[in-house]
């Protein structure tokens, strides 16, 4: 397997992704607002698609993946995956109906070029499955992690820098929050809103960017901490609710710009 010499973005996915996919998965009803959003569209690009999560089956899909070690990853029969990045799509003009990228803007060196790269290479819908970055403030996680929560809100756009350079291209844009099942199988910080035990787990942090870039000591301290709740019950005092909650409405985003 041939890797790059530097990495696309500001996670190494190419010594850190290698058990990306245990825990990062398609939920099937974060897939059904995906692929409605998508409409009629019959041929798609996944951009900075890394493992597959969220390609529709019953389209043509090319995805484009900057790290070698995702791209292995990818499920056999799964879309055909170049090593390209957002910024410099290897494509005409309009030369597919859609364009999807989920939950990677945040990793791209040039958010605006990303998504005028996704913009110029899609005649109909671009999708884009994102992070509203300062709504983790109200997460619980924020209590344990707030070094993490930090950090992420320095790396993720802001929706409004989204919707600008998408609407600056033309057409309508629109975004969409998209709730968190209780029992969500993509395993991104939020999915765990009602299952806090699963932060305690080193592949479930793994999976979650921010972790590997904060601070170990500030990562031991919230964990220790929230290990000494659980124990206590003092989690559970103060938000066990959550543990019933079906639903979670929390900075999870689609923003959908059609020409």
């Amino acid at each position: 397997m041939v890797t790059r010499e530097r990495r696309a973005g500001d996670v190494d996915y190419e010594r850190h992704g290698r058990r990306y996919a245990t825990v990062r998965r398609t939920d099937p009803r974060i897939e059904a607002r995906v692929h409605a959003a998508l409409g009629d569209a019959r041929t798609v690009l996944n951009v900075g698609a890394g493992t597959g999560s969220y390609e529709p089956a019953d389209r043509y899909v090319l995805a484009v993946e900057p790290s070698a070690t995702m791209r292995a990853q990818r499920p056999a029969g799964a879309a055909p995956a170049l090593d390209a990045t957002a910024e410099h799509l290897p494509f005409d003009d309009d030369a597919f109906d859609a364009a999807m990228a989920m939950v990677t803007i945040h990793q791209w060196s040039d958010v605006e070029r990303g998504l005028r790269e996704l913009r110029r290479v899609a005649r109909g819908p671009v999708v884009v499955l994102t992070v509203d970055a300062p709504a983790l403030r109200r997460y619980w996680l924020a209590e344990y992690f707030p070094e993490v929560v930090a950090l992420d809100e320095g790396r993720f756009p802001t929706i409004e820098q989204v919707t600008g350079v998408l609407g600056d291209e033309g057409g309508q844009v629109r975004v969409d929050a998209v709730p968190i099942p209780l029992d969500c199988v993509d395993g991104f910080g939020e999915a765990f809103y009602g299952r806090p035990e699963a932060f305690l787990r080193p592949e479930v942090r793994a999976a979650t960017s921010g972790f590997g870039l904060t601070d170990p000591v500030a990562v031991r301290r919230g964990l220790d901490r929230l290990a000494d709740d659980l124990a206590s019950g003092a989690w559970d005092r103060a938000h066990g609710h959550l543990r019933a909650q079906a639903e979670y409405v929390g900075t999870m985003r689609l923003v959908v710009a059609t020409p």
